[in-house]
């Protein structure tokens, strides 16, 4: 009988550990890909560069698949009614995906491992896209780290070259089921509701000087000192295995970029509560102001604020912005507008290529000082300090505001240091409510 692997965050074909052990214990393997309906259609904006990034690279897979005289199964619904009817179009013994710890995801393979167990169909997960599980690195009591630098100690100290040895899949090929109908099993992206986007997504491959300068560069906006990897990472068109080797050899600030990004999934699988809530309870009666005219303004980039409006128009025209910037523009939010972090959270979600829940959810939370290890909420950023420290030249406000130091570049909507004032005194009295 059959098998099943159902990609998900794992879009490639190597170093792909639910894929290799699909492969290596059966000789007739059927690769299936689903467009989940709970998911797409909560997306408003119709040209998801995303969505496009997924088509294409499902694209890839199924060529490369046709290569070995095999194909890619493509449904589009709800993954429960989807595997319905793939019990009915298929006899198969197994199904095998990676894990994924979002509390959506969770759910929906708890779910679906159900059905096939009821029909007596094994639903067999593996660890794919981390180093570390969400229960592999824990305090010595057995507890989850809330604190990011002992995670990060412990981590590493439970690290070994074993941790990153990745799985030879290629071998197994011929093991893919055979189709030779040439059918193209992929829905065009108008059929499930979506159109082509004009974004450009960054390559899968980056220099490994930019890896190698990483701790020295990646605080500058106006040059190419990131990686630009989170879309790949999110959606696992590359190893993490992989990178994580280079970046043990080449740059140690950049493994822990790769730590923050796992402590960040352990503490969204830990504390599902995070999703809706602040992490510290206290934070949740901080009084947002939550103007809808400011809001607009902080969207579009029309503040006042030269890197704040730079790095507001970097993300809508390109899905992306600089780490360092992210960082400012958060801060300037919470702090210097009172909006609730919540409402930035949701506007980075819609426009981020790499969205990714945890990642998301932890660097606004860190921001508004409501998260876990998270910045103490008297530290306000200084939009004007930060320019002079990061773009001194104003190289990358130049780029993104054109109209910088002009009539046509708008005032700033606020004063900072009656800002500051006003949301050191609106933090401290939702604080003092909390312990009343």
């Amino acid at each position: 009988m059959p098998a099943i692997h159902w990609f998900r965050r794992d879009l490639r074909l190597n170093d792909n550990a639910a894929l290799y052990h699909a492969l290596n214990n059966h000789t007739s393997v059927i690769p299936i890909f689903i467009f989940d309906t709970e998911i797409l259609d909560l997306l408003e904006d119709k040209e998801d560069a995303r969505v496009q990034f997924i088509h294409d690279q499902l694209k890839h897979l199924q060529n490369q698949l046709k290569k070995h005289g095999s194909n890619l199964w493509v449904y589009h619904g709800q993954p429960l009614e989807v595997f319905k009817s793939i019990c009915e179009e298929w006899d198969v013994s197994e199904v095998y995906s990676n894990r994924d710890y979002e509390p959506y995801a969770f759910e929906r393979d708890k779910r679906v491992k159900e059905l096939l167990n009821n029909k007596g169909i094994d639903f067999m997960q593996f660890k794919d896209q981390v180093i570390f599980e969400m229960d592999e690195i824990t305090k010595d009591d057995g507890d989850p780290y809330t604190v990011f630098t002992p995670y990060s100690k412990k981590w590493k100290a439970a690290f070994s070259e074993e941790h990153v040895q990745g799985y030879d899949n290629e071998k197994y090929f011929s093991h893919f089921i055979k189709d030779d109908s040439d059918q193209d099993t992929i829905p065009t992206l108008e059929s499930i509701g979506f159109r082509t986007s004009d974004i450009p997504i960054p390559p899968a491959e980056v220099k490994q000087g930019i890896i190698k300068n990483y701790s020295d560069t990646r605080n500058f906006p106006s040059i190419e000192g990131t990686s630009r990897l989170g879309i790949h990472y999110r959606f696992g068109t590359i190893s993490i295995r992989e990178k994580t080797r280079k970046a043990i050899a080449l740059n140690e600030t950049y493994l822990n970029e790769l730590i923050w990004r796992e402590f960040y999934m352990m503490i969204l699988y830990h504390f599902p509560h995070v999703v809706k809530q602040s992490f510290k309870p206290a934070y949740d009666h901080i009084k947002w102001r939550n103007d809808e005219s400011e809001f607009q303004a902080w969207c579009k980039g029309q503040t006042g604020y030269p890197i704040v409006d730079a790095g507001m128009r970097e993300l809508n025209e390109t899905g992306y912005m600089h780490n360092r910037v992210r960082m400012i523009v958060a801060s300037f939010l919470c702090k210097h507008l009172l909006i609730d972090w919540r409402w930035g959270e949701a506007y980075f979600a819609k426009k981020l290529l790499d969205f990714d829940l945890s990642a998301n959810n932890g660097g606004w939370q860190w921001a508004a000082g409501s998260g876990c290890d998270a910045a103490p909420y008297f530290r306000i950023f200084n939009p004007y300090l930060q320019t002079d420290k990061f773009d001194k030249d104003r190289k990358y406000i130049q780029k993104w505001v054109p109209e910088y130091e002009t009539d046509q570049y708008p005032e700033p909507i606020v004063d900072h240091k009656l800002a500051r004032q006003r949301a050191l005194d609106t933090y401290k009295a939702g604080l003092d409510n909390a312990k009343s």
